[in-house]
């Protein structure tokens, strides 16, 4: 049986993982709020966000993680990148 402290380490390991996937993902969102700017495109796109709302949420059930978090989640980062590429357009 695995012990308290080894359990606790990996959790550590899992929660980077986390926050070096996440600042991977604004790195590249803000490389495509920079295109969207200099492609005249308009920074918000609720098509994509659809789809990425339905991506996660199977995904979700396909790992056995409460689909209900997992769009709570999705929507605070989704909520950072908006604000993130309209300042990059500059329409804030």
């Amino acid at each position: 049986m695995t012990d308290l402290q080894t359990l606790r380490d990996r959790i550590d390991q899992l929660d980077a993982i986390l926050i070096h996937t996440l600042a991977e993902r604004f790195r590249n969102t803000d490389q495509v709020g920079a295109l969207k700017a200099t492609g005249g495109l308009p920074p918000l796109d609720e098509s994509r966000e659809a789809q990425q709302r339905a991506r996660i949420e199977a995904l979700a059930e396909e790992t056995g993680v409460d689909p209900a978090l997992a769009l709570q989640i999705l929507a605070l980062v989704v909520d950072r990148v908006k604000d993130n590429h309209r300042k990059i357009s500059g329409d804030q």
